[in-house]
């Protein structure tokens, strides 16, 4: 019994010292100021003044950091029906603020003049930005003109993208979508885009877009250059 008390007493003294030494327990925690870090290299360093005001969540931040960049786009197309060769100018996926939706728009013409396609569309990502799956929804308008026949209207569709390398680096897309759904004049727009980077800030990119109408069906074949702002 004796030793039984003696034990209990000697647990209780040294929950009591413990408890009145916190230092004992805590981790004392450092900032970028207690290292020994020139205030020089603080001031340049945007990671490290993060780290002073909070320390960041990078699972986080790899999650939601966009995995696909804008691009400026120019090149050149072939198109089938007057076996002719065109220019492509464009943008796409331009943030709108820190959120998932985008804009994107693009004209094309052929150099005969017989052939004119302008238009934009929004995208909201449906997966967090920095996943190497995603989908969106396509919402926008296009004007179309071959030859004598033209239509324009509404835009309908969806956008499936794999990012093959985070940043820019590889990507594949698939486009499917419908101008003027629901009328007599519908076109149905199917665009496979395949892109990689040259450089840190320069990619090329291989565009197949089928076209269907009532009035004809049509390839087009793309090679566009693409810049990374």
């Amino acid at each position: 019994m004796r030793r039984l008390l003696s034990a209990l007493s000697f647990g209780v003294g040294v929950n009591l010292v413990v408890m009145a030494t916190p230092v004992l327990c805590d981790t004392p925690s450092k900032n970028a100021q207690d290292l020994d870090i020139s205030p020089e290299i603080i001031k340049n360093s945007p990671v490290l003044q993060r780290w002073q005001h909070q320390v960041p969540n990078v699972l986080e931040d790899i999650k939601n950091d966009p995995s696909f960049p804008t691009k400026i786009r120019l090149g050149s197309s072939y198109f089938s029906s007057d076996e002719a060769f065109g220019v492509n100018i464009g943008v796409e996926d331009v943030f709108i603020g820190r959120t998932s939706l985008t804009v994107s728009g693009e004209y094309q013409a052929a150099f005969n003049g017989q052939r004119q396609v302008y238009g934009a569309d929004l995208h909201y990502y449906l997966r967090p930005l920095g996943s190497y799956i995603n989908i969106t929804p396509v919402v926008g308008y296009r004007h179309l003109e071959i030859n004598s026949y033209s239509t324009d209207g509404v835009n309908l569709g969806a956008k499936l993208l794999l990012v093959l390398s985070r940043g820019g680096a590889g990507d594949i897309s698939l486009t499917q979508s419908w101008i003027a759904p629901g009328t007599g004049e519908e076109v149905g727009l199917t665009t496979i885009s395949v892109g990689y980077a040259l450089t840190q800030n320069i990619r090329i990119s291989t565009d197949i877009e089928q076209q269907n109408s009532k009035q004809n069906k049509e390839t087009r074949l793309g090679i566009v250059f693409e810049w990374m702002p």
